[in-house]
């Protein structure tokens, strides 16, 4: 983080995601690792309970999805509920602040799917230049 030129005896932060520092960088690896973003945008159709997000989620282990909500939920993005029932009951659903990043992710992750042919493209073509 840089500090900010205003004349005060306590400096402002800045957040800087080019500072090394700036805690930015974490949650910008937060929400936009595979499992950030798939979960987030699965959390956007609604509440879901942990099985349901598995499901949602193709190829998430069960460890890792705890660790992403887990995450999530630190940051701020996600709300956890639990119900005091048997069997526990924990419901899953984006805060404000979730749900505006999980539009913007959710948003780049369909950019990406609609560039794949030219992404294939472009891979091939570095292939059989560098093979050559």
């Amino acid at each position: 983080m840089a500090v900010s030129n205003q004349p005060s005896a306590l400096h402002t932060l800045v957040p800087d995601v080019n500072a090394a520092s700036c805690p930015s960088r974490v949650i910008l690896e937060h929400v936009t690792s595979r499992w950030g973003v798939l979960v987030l945008a699965a959390l956007l159709d609604g509440t879901h309970r942990f099985s349901e997000l598995r499901r949602a989620v193709g190829g998430v282990s069960e460890k890792m999805l705890a660790q992403t909500l887990q995450t999530l939920e630190r940051d701020g993005f996600v709300h956890r509920e639990a119900r005091p029932v048997i069997p526990p009951h924990v419901d899953y659903s984006l805060t404000p602040v979730g749900e505006e990043a999980a539009r913007q992710v959710w948003a780049l992750a369909r950019w990406v799917e609609g560039r794949v042919p030219d992404v294939m493209t472009a891979r091939d073509a570095y292939d059989k230049a560098k093979n050559s």
